[in-house]
């Protein structure tokens, strides 16, 4: 970190306030400090590419990675380095790294771990975008993943993983299935292979599930979601929970392992890992800024940064009022004459149930489905019929927004695989927003109206 109170593009969860713990708090505080030059207390955008060196020393310390001060916004930001260490403080990690999107941060995630040749093991219920992610575009990279089907079952996962497995992943809350992780079970699998357990916390958030907590060595959300929560900017983030040791496994960890060409030899496991200068093991998500951030350049603008710190300083307001208006929809739905089913972990069929009440103890999110009698066509009429509701390819928005995901967001799944994630031909994903809850309701009578016509 750089010594005055500009924050440095290192992501590290610094704690300039004390004793500061609240989550309200910290999602307001944490990370930032007013602007040493001006007294700003709001959080300045740095639009620039580049930042000056005082000296030739300063310059070279940086490119060494000897000093986390600014280089050039590709690699990071101080606007970005306040949502990072934001971020990182809300999750309970050691550091993060934003990036341009939540694609982008699985993508990275991934990479600064497996190549090819390597394996990953991933919960069938999956995000449509991510499940393409894993099961096309990284296996023509060499990385192939075997999906668990069974994602409840601690042994499923363990007999999926094999010698060349270099993680585990899956969605807390998976979307659209609302099917919840048992983070506790799935990464004890983990760790009992000597591989890190990555997961999408997307749709949870940390006010509502703090998966670092329970066992989880790596958390990633679309920052284009609740985090910004308004629809405006999108953006990706990395936490580390620093508490993975690569270096325990030199085999099956060589990058981490072995000197690091492009730094002069450096080992990421040795030199940044528990006993690093910096006090916390934070191989990981430095490894990941200083690779492949560096080298393949998915870096977020200083606005956008800008517009996810404004949403996060609302974040737990925000989530209250989107878990209780989905408390009134989800008693709205449940019995209603023309819904089959519904999915959501906050209900009682759901096979979650159990897992949301032990992890999600404040609600399970406001992403909740369900199955229309009338199939294909009363699902398409449902969603055409709507006047509040925003039909798009979203979630997370102040809004409340519909979607038919078989004909959209997995659309390029098989019918099995659009099954397996819980997104069939009837079924119709709602992302409950913040209006009155009698505009969401009538809107959704709207729906319902049209779908009996099919």
């Amino acid at each position: 970190m750089t010594t005055d109170d500009t924050p440095s593009p290192s992501g590290h969860a610094e704690d300039h306030h004390g004793a500061m713990t609240a989550f309200e708090t910290l999602q307001i505080h944490a990370g930032q400090e007013p602007d040493a030059q001006t007294g700003a207390r709001a959080l300045p955008i740095y639009q620039t590419t580049s930042f000056v060196f005082d000296s030739q020393k300063t310059a070279a310390d940086r490119f060494a990675l000897a000093e986390l001060g600014p280089i050039y916004t590709r690699l990071g930001n101080p606007t970005h380095e306040t949502v990072e260490a934001r971020l990182a403080a809300l999750e309970g990690g050691v550091g993060a790294v934003l990036l341009a999107s939540g694609q982008s941060a699985e993508f990275l995630a991934i990479a600064n771990i497996a190549g090819a040749g390597d394996h990953i093991v991933a919960s069938a219920s999956l995000y449509g975008g991510t499940y393409n992610l894993l099961d096309v575009t990284l296996r023509k990279l060499g990385i192939e993943t075997t999906f668990v089907t069974d994602a409840a079952n601690p042994q499923a996962w363990k007999d999926a993983i094999r010698d060349n497995t270099k993680a585990l992943f899956g969605e807390t809350i998976a979307n659209p299935r609302s099917e919840v992780l048992d983070i506790a079970a799935v990464a004890a699998v983990a760790h009992e292979a000597g591989v890190p357990l990555i997961v999408d916390n997307t749709i949870a958030t940390p006010y509502l599930l703090r998966p670092i907590e329970h066992g989880a060595d790596v958390v990633i959300h679309s920052a284009t979601k609740f985090l910004g929560g308004h629809g405006t900017s999108i953006a990706g983030v990395v936490v580390d929970a620093g508490s993975f040791d690569y270096g325990r496994y030199p085999e099956r960890f060589p990058g981490f392992n072995q000197p690091d060409a492009s730094y002069n030899g450096l080992v990421y496991a040795r030199d940044l890992g528990a006993d690093s200068p910096f006090g916390a093991n934070v191989s990981y998500h430095l490894k990941l800024r200083v690779q492949l951030l560096r080298d393949l350049g998915p870096a977020a603008s200083p606005f956008n940064a800008f517009l996810i710190a404004q949403g996060v300083e609302t974040l737990s307001l925000r989530m209250e009022r989107h878990v209780e208006n989905t408390q009134k929809v989800l008693a709205f739905l449940d019995g209603h004459p023309q819904v089959e089913s519904i999915q959501y972990a906050g209900h009682p069929s759901s096979p979650s149930y159990a897992l949301a009440q032990k992890y999600t103890p404040k609600g399970p999110g406001s992403v909740l489905g369900f199955t229309l009698a009338g199939g294909y066509e009363a699902a398409v009429r449902f969603v055409d019929a709507l006047r509040l509701h925003s039909y798009v390819a979203n979630i997370g928005d102040v809004r409340s927004l519909a979607i038919h995901p078989a004909s959209t967001t997995h659309s390029q799944l098989s019918e099995e695989a659009q099954l397996a994630a819980g997104a069939g031909p009837a079924f119709v994903r709602l992302a409950v927003g913040l209006e009155g809850i009698d505009d969401i309701l009538a809107d959704l009578e709207l729906g319902f109206a049209a779908a009996k016509t099919a």
